[in-house]
């Protein structure tokens, strides 16, 4: 997949590189010190975020918190009566 900026593309492939070489070479034995990508994960973030900036996309519009509760969750009062919340 692409980055969302042309530009960005070739930092989000470097990043990629590392970021999989990291987890399956360190993350996988053991060695959770994620820094050896972070110098290049910077570089690609401040990328991505003048492309979104480019582009005129507002943060907020894709940062809703959706949930996934359903019915009977949000129905649910923890009462262990065993019975199914009515529909309404």
């Amino acid at each position: 997949m692409n980055s969302i900026g042309d530009d960005c593309n070739e930092l989000k492939k470097q990043y990629d590189a590392c970021f999989n070489n990291w987890f399956s070479e360190r993350f996988l034995k053991g060695q959770t010190d994620d820094s050896v990508c972070a110098p290049i994960f910077k570089v690609y973030q401040e990328c991505v975020k003048r492309a979104i900036r480019e582009q005129k996309i507002e943060l907020r519009e894709v940062e809703t918190d959706y949930t996934t509760t359903t019915e009977y969750d949000n129905n649910n009062n923890g009462s262990g009566s065993g019975s199914k919340p009515s529909k309404s």
